[in-house]
């Protein structure tokens, strides 16, 4: 029998030796553990730790308006329009209820969430439904009123609400119309015109996966947009425009007041850019200050959000307050500060209206709005709490923001800047109060360095959707926020701001011109930056699924407090790689089929043009990542093209032709790998063919290489049918791909020779 503490030899050792199993090294009859086997039950249960502690009290009501987000964006995906399902979102959210003590009731309520937010989606298109023009219009009688306007820098703009519509052909009704008209000749919000005009079917995606403008013209109950032709008659109107009419009137005549007060100092574009950061009005910025913006990462400075909405607020906050505070009696016996957090509230909710209420300034609002509403009823202000309520009261009333860029910015950005208020900001003021840091803390050095981690971690959270949308990334954005955004904080919106409150008294002037001050050094900073060597970044178009993986990183590395977070990081990091690896197309085609985009044996994107389309060809080159311009000469290298139409080889050497003449077809169908055609096609073409009906039926079409055909994407998928897209009549069932015809076998000719003819005879 073995002692006590000595170790248990083995018998029978080869050699008479014997030796001592270490500890952890033990077999098992089923077979061999290997070494640190006793590490993995710890990990799970920190593992089950972290979960627990993120399935806590109070953590499952952020992921509530994510639940929601997700039923709107299965809707959105759909190819036909749904049944209504209001009722089974209202049982699932009682059923939820039932069970909130129940192990069962986070899955329940998640549920619930995304069938609510699937219900909403389809109320809110039910309850908007309207006509959709499908197709030209080239001479419509028009009389209506002048809902909305808009001055921009070639032309102008407005949205008509049609009260009477007379067409050559067909009896179709619209109700709102958007026409372009010559510079200046735009007519007043609220008078009823009466007009001839051509009209066209809203703007469909310019290739597969990019943006559909026809879904946001639907949810503005816009069916149809084009220009007028000829003279704008203003007539008396047959009926009241109604309340609506009457206070978007009054609006636009405060937003023409006040444009008119900046013109009266500022001109160019610091007289649009002041405009547009007043009343939200961006169109009359040039072209080249406004890629500069964009470009050094300063354009959500245009775009009425969350900073200016917070401007806003603060300044009447901390304005009221200080004033209030200077009245003996007020500030120790009465709230003052709730005092002051009202006056806020009605000051954004005023910015709201003047600006004209678009996604971001919604959301902008309603977030504003919970922080000084917490003010008020002394809560805790800036939260996750707060962020989910802002985005369920954005995606209830507007369901169709999900899918807009403004929206995903937006909250992508304040998601960042929340997680750095709540676990950011307490880090870094948690240092210890040495005199090194205490006197770079007294110099402003903490506040440089929140603003360098704001800026930082803002552009980082929106820098997928800038590359989703836009295909490009600002690599120097905080650069250019560290340089411009103290001055426009400090000194472009508090001026804009006062000279708001001294226009009525006639004494606005100076304060027009401190904004101009600052806008000159904003928009000199943008300039400067943007023209640094890879100041842009050109990013090839990628689908959606590595996008709503990187929403899925950014939203688990914003919410998770746990170690758990850096999972976010590595989906994020997937996403990018994912993104990234992404194949372009090597043929992309117009919905019109009127222009091709073919990449040759350099890589790059040939271009068969027939029309002056710029905006499709900058959105097929950005797309593509390509740096060229729409006057590249490059463009058109290797295309040759007559009376008749163009060819140009792809990368193996074949030829793609654009036949625009029908005597053209039999010829390219002999020669060509692939024709492209706005006639239809004969059926004894040997080519690979796409023509008029599967244009028609599929939109615009993006072709891949494969094999010695291609696979083909299309902007509407087969059989698409959506309120916003509307099916043609008509239109074919084609396959997601051209093959190369297999010639049929000829039939041997069974005439006799003429010689053996004779022998016959």
């Amino acid at each position: 029998m073995a002692e006590p503490g000595r170790p248990v030899r083995s018998q029978g050792s080869v050699g008479g030796g014997a030796g001592t199993w270490p500890v952890g090294r033990t077999a098992s009859a089923g077979g061999f553990v290997p070494a640190g086997f006793g590490l993995w039950p710890s990990l799970v249960e920190t593992l089950r730790e972290w979960a627990r502690a993120e399935a806590g009290a109070g953590r499952l009501f952020p992921w509530a308006p994510i639940a929601f987000g997700c039923g709107i964006a299965v809707y959105f995906a759909a190819d036909h329009e749904p049944v209504l399902s209001v009722v089974a979102a209202v049982a699932l959210t009682l059923g939820a209820v039932l069970l909130r003590r129940s192990r069962l009731f986070a899955p329940a309520i998640m549920i619930a969430a995304v069938v609510a937010g699937f219900a909403m989606a389809t109320w809110k298109t039910a309850r908007i439904d309207h006509i959709v023009l499908t197709k030209p219009l080239y001479s419509v009688s028009l009389s209506g009123f002048v809902e909305t306007r808009d001055i921009r820098e070639r032309t102008d703009r407005f949205v008509l609400r049609v009260t009477a519509m007379e067409t050559p052909r067909g009896d179709i009704k619209l109700e709102r119309v958007r026409l372009s008209v010559r510079k200046g000749t735009a007519p007043e919000v609220g008078s009823f015109v009466q007009l001839k005009a051509r009209l066209m079917p809203p703007l469909s995606p310019l290739r597969p996966g990019s943006y559909d403008f026809s879904r946001d013209m639907f949810f503005q109950g816009i069916g149809a947009s084009g220009f007028a032709m000829g003279a704008i008659t203003v007539a008396a109107p047959p009926e009241t425009g109604g309340i609506r009419l009457r206070y978007a009137a009054i609006m636009q005549g405060l937003r023409d007041t006040i444009d008119a007060r900046i013109r009266a100092t500022l001109d160019g574009d610091n007289r649009a850019i002041a405009t547009a950061l007043l009343t939200g009005r961006r169109d009359a910025i040039t072209t080249p200050v406004n890629d500069a913006m964009f470009i050094s990462g300063l354009g959500h400075v245009l775009s009425i959000s969350g900073y200016h909405m917070a401007v806003v607020a603060g300044v009447v906050f901390f304005a009221v307050r200080a004033l209030l505070a200077l009245i003996p009696g007020l500030a120790g016996g009465f709230p003052i500060k709730k005092w002051s957090a009202a006056a806020a509230l009605f000051a954004a909710a005023f910015y709201l209206l003047l600006s004209g209420a678009e996604v971001a300034t919604q959301r902008s609002f309603f977030m504003t709005a919970v922080v000084l509403i917490a003010v008020m009823v002394d809560r805790r202000a800036i939260t996750f709490r707060t962020l989910a309520v802002a985005a369920l009261i954005v995606l209830a009333v507007a369901p169709e923001a999900l899918v807009h860029p403004s929206f995903q910015m937006s909250f992508a950005a304040t998601l960042g800047l929340v997680a750095l208020v709540q676990i950011g900001m307490p880090n870094l003021f948690a240092s210890p109060d040495h005199s090194a840091t205490a006197r770079i803390a007294m110099w402003g050095g903490r506040e440089i360095a929140m603003l360098f981690m704001a800026s930082m971690i803002a552009g980082l959270a929106t820098t997928p959707y800038a590359a989703f949308h836009f295909h490009r990334v600002t690599p120097f954005g905080v650069l250019a926020n560290l340089g411009a955004m103290p001055v426009v904080s400090a000194l472009v919106m508090p001026a804009g701001l006062l000279g708001l409150l001294a226009a009525p008294f006639g004494l606005d002037r100076v304060f027009w011109w401190l904004m101009g001050i600052g806008i000159d050094w904003m928009v000199a900073v943008s300039r400067w930056v943007a023209a640094l060597p890879g100041a842009v970044g050109h990013v090839g178009a990628f689908g959606t699924a590595p996008l709503i993986a990187a929403s899925l990183g950014l939203i688990l590395m914003g919410l998770l407090r746990t170690p758990l977070r850096w999972s976010g990081a590595l989906v994020l990091f997937v996403a990018i790689l994912w993104g990234l690896s992404v194949r372009q197309p090597d043929i992309l085609i117009a919905g019109d089929g009127q222009s091709i985009a073919v990449r040759g044996s350099d890589g790059q994107l040939h271009l068969i043009r027939t029309n002056k389309d710029s905006f499709m060809l900058k959105e097929w080159l950005a797309a593509d990542a390509d740096p060229r311009d729409a006057g590249s000469g490059s463009l058109a290298s290797d295309v040759s093209c007559d009376d008749s139409g163009c060819v140009t080889p792809l990368a193996d050497g074949r030829l793609v032709a654009l036949a625009l003449h029908i005597d053209a077809l039999a010829d390219d169908c002999s020669r060509a790998a692939l024709v492209v055609t706005a006639r239809p096609a004969p059926p004894d073409c040997a080519a690979m063919v796409v023509d008029r009906p599967r244009l028609v039926s599929l939109g615009a079409l993006a072709l891949t290489r494969r094999g010695d055909g291609f696979a083909v994407q299309a902007v509407r998928a087969r059989g698409a049918d959506r309120p916003w897209s509307p099916a043609t009549a008509g239109a074919g069932d084609f396959d997601g791909s051209l093959a190369p015809k297999t010639a049929a076998p000829r039939s041997k000719d069974a005439t006799p020779a003429e010689a053996d003819q004779q022998a016959e005879d």
